[in-house]
């Protein structure tokens, strides 16, 4: 019997992963909030010793020793991101991550992304895909799975730290996990990314009846049910990192932080719940980078883990998202519990969205069908 070792794959440009769906955020909150079960139970894998590691990163030097290497900029990173998971995923696959602040001098984004996804099995390809959509939606949509399990069900106003891709991702999963939100504050640097975000808020979401910008993070936070701290910057100094106060936050309030940040020691006492979105990701960074890990990698988290090493915070004082989610740790207990949920990112992220909008796809016969081989040269 003749084997039939042809492989297909289809590529997805980013018109594409549009209309296979990439950004539905209910449907992108409710596959993390799967995914976030898999990691619980075990049922993935990352690189790393441990299984959990972010990816890995190519650093550039501060001096470039040759002519054509590049020189360590802000935000310049090449990185690969690998994963599987299990469940009714089954699948693996890697985002390339290519970043540079420069790119938006020459009319780029920020970062240019691409993933791949793969069958576990074989390791034939399936699906080459643009990435930026898919890891802005999994990226923000975590906040929203937070929200769920997290914030009061009759959260109406949202502050928002940021007006860039992942502030309107993050309050596109907010409004989805708290359909009530009718108030939405933002804090900026530039008086354009303001407006177009609130335009964006206006066009988008016909049922918020307020919309507006505040200049202090202070103004963002007080009176907020559910806050987001979603702005860019240079890593390294802490202090330069946007703040929480703890005389900010009202009773009952939600703070996700999916980027930079930092808190007083209001925040850091024991009446701030603190919740890790998966703490085998924030275990991998600790055996990865040097101390203090907060310098380096710039999320709550971090902070957390360093004053865990440093004697100040005891390890069970921080909470896990995905055994919130399998139900094993209670979610939000009363209105009056204030909450704050750092937000790292993982690849499994990336497999467990680009595989709905794969299947998306395949199902409505989208993408540009690729051949690798009808048969191999190599056997």
């Amino acid at each position: 019997m003749t084997k039939d070792t042809k492989i297909d794959f289809i590529y997805l440009s980013e018109p594409d992963m549009v209309e296979a769906g990439v950004t539905d955020m209910p449907s992108c909150v409710d596959t993390m909030e799967e995914m976030f079960a898999l990691l619980h139970v075990g049922d993935y894998r990352m690189a790393g010793e441990n299984n959990n590691s972010h990816g890995s990163l190519i650093l550039f030097p501060e001096d470039s020793p040759h002519d054509t290497m590049p020189k360590n900029t802000p935000d310049r990173r090449l990185m690969a991101m690998p994963a599987y998971l299990g469940g009714s995923f089954g699948t693996s696959g890697v985002k390339w991550y290519g970043s540079n602040i420069a790119n938006r001098e020459r009319g780029l984004p920020r970062s240019i992304l691409m993933f791949i996804l793969t069958d576990t099995e074989t390791s034939a390809p399936l699906a080459l895909m643009s990435a930026n959509l898919l890891s802005a939606y999994r990226t923000g949509a975590i906040p929203g799975v937070g929200a769920r399990h997290l914030a009061r069900k009759d959260s109406r106003v949202a502050g928002i730290l940021g007006p860039g891709v992942m502030g309107k991702t993050s309050l596109s999963a907010f409004i989805a996990a708290c359909p009530q939100i009718d108030t939405v504050k933002v804090k900026g640097r530039g008086q354009k990314n303001l407006d177009l975000f609130i335009d964006w808020v206006k066009e988008t979401y016909p049922q918020i009846s307020k919309v507006y910008a505040v200049d202090t993070a202070e103004e963002l936070v007080r009176g907020s049910d559910v806050v987001a701290y979603c702005s860019s910057g240079a890593t390294g100094d802490p202090s330069t990192y946007p703040i929480v106060e703890r005389d900010w936050i009202s009773p009952g309030t939600f703070l996700a932080m999916p980027a930079l940040g930092n808190f007083d020691q209001g925040v850091a006492a024991p009446d701030v719940r603190k919740v890790l979105d998966y703490t085998g990701l924030y275990e991998a960074w600790v055996s990865e980078v040097p101390h203090p890990t907060h310098d380096h990698i710039p999320l709550v988290g971090m902070k957390w883990m360093d004053m865990v090493t440093d004697g100040a915070l005891q390890r069970d004082a921080l909470e896990d998202l995905s055994a919130i989610v399998a139900g094993t740790t209670p979610g939000r207990q009363n209105d009056d519990e204030i909450i704050m949920l750092s937000v790292g990112g993982m690849p499994v992220e990336d497999v467990a969205w680009g595989t709905i909008v794969y299947r998306n796809a395949i199902k409505n016969g989208l993408g540009t069908k690729l051949n690798l081989w009808d048969e191999p040269i190599l056997h």
